[in-house]
Formats: structure tokens, C-alpha cells, sequence
């Protein structure tokens, strides 16, 4: 670990800063997404665990930042923050766009030398699975697109000017996950929990479990009732699934 930079804070936000942890949970947002996003995971979880949610630049209070709309990128950014905090047992959780983050982060901090406890990937396909896609060439397409997976508060859909405000983020996510090319041969050691709606246009069920190539350990497949945002339609069972996580984690650790 090195020593922590002033810009680091920009990426990360605690809402519900622990005093002493002994587990630490990475929160990586959706395309368009931002941290306050992962407002009620933070809550939802124990005194024990540091909960980062991560803020990409570009949207919210680093909405004059220029996005970036390069994968590669972005995770480069992120595992350069991330490494510079205290050291902790590590957890990641992304849904969309964040679960392809959280899988090429695990593979940094592998091949760093450091296992994360476990990576949640929710509501995206397996990360050698392909659909050819190319939403970031149209702002229509964009907005069409946003509206049918109804991942932004239903207020913001349905104001024109504040969609439009959030287009320069949303185009350089889409383009940068759209973009996103993983070879089959990618395998981390860590522990993959697979988090999925019964009936999201972005994820089949056997896209999901393609997830199994991609780890050494057997895979945790967990399917909800929900389209591509599950995550906030059965918050409550998502909840109890990263409670029982961090409990057992604890168990383990203490024992």
C-alpha cells in the first residue's frame, strides 16, 4: 500500500464511515450511475465494514470533470486509488457497467498479490460474452435506452433538460462498456457471487452463469425477481444476501 493522495477523496464516498473496520466493501456504479446510487447498501451494513462508494468523474459534484470513457482507463484510475487506502479484507460489489470494473479490478489486485474476499457482479453478463452494441453513437439511443431499463429515478426520466445534462456521462460509460472486450482465458481466484433479475433484457440466465469460466472457485448464482435493476426492486433481499456475507466473513476471520 502507499500513501494516500489528496485527490483520492474525489472517488470516494463514505456515508456511513466505520470507526474501526475490519472489512472493507467497494461499490462500483452503473453506466450513468453514480455513488449515491449505493446509499442504502452503505446503510444496510454493519459498524464492521468500511462501505466505499465509488463517484466516477463527471456526474454530481464532479460533473465539470471530463468522464472517461475508456474501461482500461478507468479501472487503471480506481486501482491506483483503491490501493492506497488501509489495508483491509477486500469485497466488491458492481451492478452493470460496475461488475465488469470490480472483475478487471480483481485481476489487478491478483496479480498484485492480494485476493479480494469476494466479487458481487450483479446485473451483467459474463465478461467474455458478447452482444454487439453501439448505444453511444446516438443520444436518442442513449436516452431510449435509459428508459427502458428505468435505472435513473423516475423524476430525472421524466424531465427532458435534466436527461440531457446527464448525457456527456452516460455517453462516455456507454462507450467504454460497450467497448469492453474480455478473453474467455481470464480467471481470477477469488470467489464470484453472480446477482441476476428472472427477466433482464441485459442478462440471460446462461450469460450469467458463463460467469464460471472466469473463476477458480465454484460460482454463487443468485436469481431474483426483477428486470436489469433488481438491485433496487428487491433491495431488501440483495441486502440480506451482503449482511450474511460480511457475518460469516467476520466468523471466519474471528475464529
Amino acid at each position: 500500500m502507499s500513501r494516500p493522495s489528496p485527490g483520492d477523496e474525489l472517488w470516494l464516498r463514505r456515508f456511513h464511515p466505520a470507526d474501526s473496520p475490519t472489512a472493507r466493501l467497494v461499490c462500483l456504479p452503473h453506466a450513468g450511475g453514480s455513488a449515491s446510487f449505493y446509499l442504502p447498501v452503505s446503510a444496510a451494513m454493519g459498524p464492521g465494514v468500511d462501505v466505499l462508494a465509488i463517484q466516477y468523474p463527471g456526474r454530481q459534484d464532479r460533473r465539470m470533470e471530463q468522464p472517461i470513457d475508456d474501461l482500461t482507463v478507468l479501472v487503471d484510475r480506481l486501482y491506483e486509488v483503491l490501493r492506497r487506502q488501509p489495508e483491509l479484507p477486500l469485497t466488491f460489489l458492481g451492478h452493470s457497467m460496475g461488475a465488469a470494473i470490480g472483475f478487471e479490478l480483481t485481476r489487478r489486485f491478483e496479480a498484485d498479490g492480494t485476493t479480494p474476499v469476494r466479487l458481487f457482479a450483479s446485473g451483467r453478463r459474463a465478461p467474455s460474452t458478447f452482444r454487439q452494441e453501439e448505444t453511444f453513437r446516438s443520444d436518442d439511443a442513449i436516452l431510449a435506452e435509459v428508459r427502458r431499463l428505468s435505472g435513473t429515478a423516475s423524476a430525472l426520466l421524466g424531465d427532458e433538460e435534466m436527461m440531457r445534462a446527464a448525457l456527456p456521462a452516460l455517453r462516455a460509460d456507454y462507450k467504454a462498456i460497450e467497448a469492453y472486450r474480455c478473453e474467455p482465458e481470464a480467471v481470477v481466484d477469488c470467489p464470484i457471487t453472480v446477482l441476476t433479475g428472472d427477466n433482464d433484457p441485459k442478462t440471460t440466465l446462461g450469460e450469467a452463469n458463463a460467469w464460471a469460466i472466469h473463476t477458480t472457485s465454484p460460482l454463487d448464482l443468485r436469481v431474483f425477481p426483477g428486470g436489469h435493476f433488481f438491485i433496487s426492486e428487491r433491495s431488501k433481499d440483495v441486502m440480506a444476501v451482503l449482511v450474511e456475507h460480511f457475518r460469516q466473513e467476520h466468523a471466519r476471520t474471528a475464529g
